[in-house]
């Protein structure tokens, strides 16, 4: 069958898909643009398509032969899959890979804005550091700090994992409480949103977009945290209302921010980027050699299973899409 891939991929999945499928592929580092796309996919039943792409009722009524799409990555909010159900096409997208790599970066974040890495590290490469002082570049101590967590799946257990190891004292926020033996386990302790956002030292949102966390993080929470709060995003960009967190670094309503997703990515809100209180990642999270690669298997796992018939190991739309076939 044939098969269009539209980011780059390591070659080693795409000589796979290969062995069983006629294959075109994006040989660029740099995504399609929408043209490219809407003509890639003409007369192809097959689908790998990445998080950054707009995968719509125009896009798949381009190929009525169209079977599965492949999402490469675990949000699949660039897909319209209700409408893909109604067309008896599979979504399928790549859960559970990248929970350890997305908690690095996280942790990694709440040191390097607690502890002004990024910006001692540009000072020195300016060929300023030219003494020792006590009072310079002093930044926040991490270790025994309250951090709150927006969220408690996967990647938010591993978060806390990791915060166990610098004696955090760790309260959460989610839709479903974990049971008291999970909170006993990784040392939880659940709170209300409020409370949560008026307590933390640290706050690190691991929550899904939906229009229910929409600008979930704005200018009313920023004022419910306390001035030596850092805010950590590695979830999704628009959760947090972009504008209102530069009015909040601008003042001092919170200490700082480490971001790896933003609102209208890859466009910064006006004033972000001229900001030293705020580390700005390229959506890096899952951007390990290890993660990457088994995330690319496993959507092309998801595409060959699909494409013979059979269902993916990741499906989000199996029993909809049977019964508009």
């Amino acid at each position: 069958m044939k098969v269009f891939v539209t980011g780059k991929i390591p070659e080693q999945v795409l000589s796979t898909i290969r062995q069983e499928h006629e294959v075109t592929s994006n040989t660029k580092f740099h995504p399609m643009d929408r043209q490219e796309i809407l003509a890639g996919v003409k007369g192809k039943e097959g689908l790998l398509c990445m998080i950054t792409d707009t995968i719509d009722p125009s896009v798949m009524d381009q190929s009525p032969a169209l079977k599965v799409i492949a999402n490469f990555g675990v949000g699949y909010n660039n897909i319209d899959v209700e409408a893909a159900s109604t067309r008896g096409i599979l979504v399928t997208n790549t859960p559970g890979v990248l929970t350890d790599a997305t908690a690095d970066i996280a942790f990694g974040l709440i040191l390097a804005i607690g502890r002004r890495l990024v910006e001692g590290d540009k000072f020195t490469r300016a060929g300023k550091f030219e003494f020792w002082s006590p009072l310079h570049f002093l930044g926040s101590h991490v270790t025994g700090k309250t951090l709150g967590i927006f969220g408690m799946g996967r990647i938010g257990a591993a978060v806390a994992r990791r915060a166990a190891g610098f004696d955090m004292k760790i309260i959460y926020h989610s839709r479903r409480p974990l049971d008291a033996e999970s909170e006993r386990t990784l040392g939880l302790t659940y709170v209300d949103a409020d409370t949560l956002y008026r307590r933390s030292d640290f706050i690190s949102l691991h929550v899904p977009l939906s229009p229910e966390t929409t600008h979930m993080v704005g200018a009313e929470e920023f004022q419910k945290m306390k001035s030596t709060c850092f805010l950590i995003n590695t979830s999704r960009g628009p959760v947090v209302d972009e504008a209102a967190l530069v009015a909040a670094l601008k003042g001092l309503d919170i200490a700082g921010a480490g971001l790896d997703v933003y609102e209208n990515e890859p466009r910064l809100a006006p004033g972000l980027a001229g900001l030293n209180n705020v580390i700005l990642l390229p959506h890096m999270g899952s951007a390990t050699i290890e993660t990457r690669t088994l995330m690319a298997r496993m959507a092309a796992d998801n595409l060959m299973a699909g494409l013979n018939g059979d269902k993916p190991p990741n499906c989000l739309n199996w029993e909809a899409c049977c019964a508009n076939r």
